[in-house]
């Protein structure tokens, strides 16, 4: 079962309920259309992929969520929706906890997806704070379920104990930042989903985030592991930004060209 996609849509969701720290990552939607759309940038991406009037690049609106308890069935079934018409997704988070219910619908769509996850923290926790679907644990979640055959991270550089022994019982491929290789760009067979939580990036890329980890991927690497990827990429995530921790638009601006430069080599895996 491989979904074969027509289309990629923009999806917001504005919703931080599981942070574990400070919130307000759920203003990050808004806050990256308006830096889409304010003419600070071009709609032409690295890739030479042009996205004004273009009927394969589409707004999808948000996924609202009323009821945080209901956050992982919200988004999950308005997901399934989109990809069961043939609309790949780049979502906008929000906290990290809403990679979960995206892969969930994901894997109703694609066998044995593949994960590649850019992050400063490895997401791994069987619980944090006692909140076993926090911002914290969601590739704990995904895991235990199944929903990918290959979870790669790339820029971890904060574990305890406790990640290591989740990292090994689920057989994560970690590339830590104390060993990054710029030339180290995994390689994958079959679809690949990506997750990126922009604290992964050096702090004097991205302030805007909640949790800031020194030490980070530069902007630059994080667009060329983007570039590189070997595999169709049919999902995506950018996740963490907060607005309200962010000097000058820095971070909003990055998100937008992410968002960008993911929309591009997400448009060209539709031909593959």
């Amino acid at each position: 079962m491989q979904n074969k996609l027509k289309k990629v849509g923009l999806l917001g969701m504005p919703f931080d309920h599981n942070s574990s720290f400070t919130p307000g990552a759920a203003q990050a939607p808004e806050v990256i259309r308006r830096i889409l759309t304010n003419g600070s940038l071009n709609s032409g991406t690295e890739n030479a992929t042009e996205l004004k009037n273009n009927p394969q690049w589409i707004d999808c609106g948000d996924v609202i969520s009323d009821q945080p308890s209901q956050f992982v069935e919200d988004i999950q079934s308005s997901c399934n929706e989109f990809l069961s018409n043939g609309i790949g997704l780049l979502s906008l988070g929000g906290d990290h906890s809403v990679s979960y219910p995206i892969l969930r619908a994901y894997a109703q769509h694609f066998d044995e997806i593949n994960i590649l996850h850019i992050d400063a923290h490895s997401d791994l926790y069987d619980s944090f704070k006692g909140n076993r679907l926090s911002n914290a644990c969601p590739f704990a979640r995904i895991m235990e379920e199944g929903l990918c055959k290959r979870l790669v991270q790339i820029g971890i550089r904060t574990l305890n104990d406790h990640q290591r022994d989740q990292a090994a019982k689920f057989g994560v491929e970690m590339l830590q930042m104390k060993d990054w290789d710029p030339m180290q760009i995994p390689t994958f067979q079959g679809p690949v989903y990506l997750s990126l939580d922009l604290d992964a990036l050096d702090p004097a890329f991205a302030p805007g985030v909640s949790h800031r980890e020194p030490g980070g991927l530069t902007s630059r690497e994080v667009i060329n592991i983007i570039h590189h990827l070997d595999s169709p990429l049919v999902g995506a995530d950018i996740v963490e930004f907060n607005p309200l921790k962010d000097i000058d638009d820095m971070t909003a601006q990055l998100a937008a060209k992410l968002v960008k430069e993911v929309a591009g080599k997400m448009l060209l895996s539709l031909a593959k």
